[in-house]
């Protein structure tokens, strides 16, 4: 899939000096930082939605100490 973007001038230059001085193409690294974001803003999403269950009731949480019990992990 093509995607236009418009960058501000600064990535814009980051980007191409950084292409030029590694010898990949600027796509290579728009997707590569795209892919990065992306699996922190799911994780902030996933984080933010099972916050929501806790705090409404809808998911129970499990005290550490109960959980390093059930998996043999106490000191």
């Amino acid at each position: 899939m093509t995607v236009s973007l418009r960058l501000p001038d600064d990535i814009q230059n980051r980007l191409q000096r950084l292409a030029q001085l590694t010898g990949r193409s600027k796509s290579s690294y728009m997707i590569e930082a795209i892919r990065e974001h992306l699996d922190d803003l799911e994780d902030l999403y996933l984080a933010e939605q099972r916050l929501v269950d806790i705090r409404s009731g809808k998911t129970q949480t499990i005290p550490m100490e109960d959980v390093m019990k059930r998996y043999g992990l106490e000191n």
